[in-house]
């Protein structure tokens, strides 16, 4: 359950944050491999820097996601529901926090920029989106395909080509974080966006220079996520964990609001289409290792993350029933 600006627990414990994994995806392939399913294995997220996106790329991103939230709430109202303010799904959660919402593909990122950039088919909304989606989309399948090889899975692209398919549910979400202010003054960090895994495959997040993002490795202990300007951060989705079966873990996260300034992260969550069998490579299915989950179809997923609050841990629904 997700309250309106909850406080953290006071039985909680924030670790240092020099903990998070950093990969340099220019360093040698091999030792990328290994990094990369370690922090996967290990953390569930993990930062990629010399990802090959441009400077020039992110910035105009981000001054086109500031830019549509610095719009009078009438005229991002226009936008819904692509766009949204507080409420986090369907079943009651809210935070603080107001996001837009962006199926990543180019005719559906079109359509909505003629509502929210009011501009011609050329806007710039529209070309700075399908920039940044398509670059985020090449970052992600280069990522599946490492982990792939270094699962020892033969087919290196049987993760990457889920969200390559002209009929992936893939999407592009921004969320804004205002500043807190309380009502007598005084200024407070509060739980922006609660706790919660992400069901896709993965997700590619880069915010601007304010702190917020944390991830728990187990309950109640939680290892900030500085911001960095040269990195991506990486998030293991439940499809990804199912997929390797449990080799991958799906990692739990929360965003915090800052008392003084805005935070804005744009988040990539690559998805297979709505047909897709859900099943881990034959490889990964042993004797000694038998399949963890039943299989099911994303679109069986996605139903039973919309059914259920933000916080509550939809993988095991999907367990397999082993003797």
């Amino acid at each position: 359950m997700v309250l309106a600006s909850p406080k953290p627990m006071r039985n909680e414990t924030i670790l240092p944050n020099d903990l998070i994994p950093i990969v340099d995806l220019k360093s040698e392939r091999s030792e990328v491999i290994q990094q990369i399913v370690k922090a996967s294995e290990e953390y569930g997220f993990f930062k990629v820097i010399n990802h090959g996106i441009s400077d020039g790329t992110i910035e105009k991103m981000e001054e086109a996601g500031f830019s549509f939230f610095a719009k009078p709430m009438s005229q991002k109202k226009q936008a819904a529901p692509a766009y949204g303010c507080k409420n986090i799904g369907f079943n009651g959660d809210i935070g603080e926090v107001e996001y837009l919402l962006l199926n990543a593909n180019t005719s559906s990122i079109a359509q909505i920029s003629k509502t929210i950039s009011n501009d011609d088919p050329h806007s710039n909304f529209r070309c700075r989106v399908s920039e940044y989606t398509e670059a985020v989309k090449e970052v992600a399948c280069e990522i599946l395909e490492l982990m792939a090889e270094g699962l020892g899975v033969p087919d290196t692209k049987v993760f990457s080509s889920l969200i390559k398919d002209i009929d992936s549910d893939s999407v592009l979400r921004l969320n804004h974080y205002p500043p807190t202010l309380n009502k007598d003054k005084s200024h407070s960090n509060n739980v922006g966006f609660g706790e919660h895994s992400d069901p896709q495959i993965l997700t590619i997040l880069r915010s601007n220079d304010v702190s917020g993002l944390q991830i728990s490795l187990q309950h109640g202990l939680w290892i900030p996520v500085n911001p960095d300007p040269e990195a991506l951060c990486i998030n293991i989705g439940d499809v990804l964990e199912v997929m390797t079966n449990g080799r991958f873990v799906s990692v739990r996260h929360r965003a915090m609001t800052n008392s003084y300034k805005s935070r804005m992260s744009m988040a990539y969550f690559g998805a297979p289409p709505l047909n897709a069998s859900i099943v881990a490579p034959p490889v990964l299915v042993t004797p000694t290792r038998p399949s963890l989950f039943r299989p099911f179809t994303w679109a069986d997923y996605k139903k039973a993350t919309y059914s259920l609050r933000l916080g509550d841990t939809r993988i095991q629904l999907f367990r397999a029933n082993i003797a």
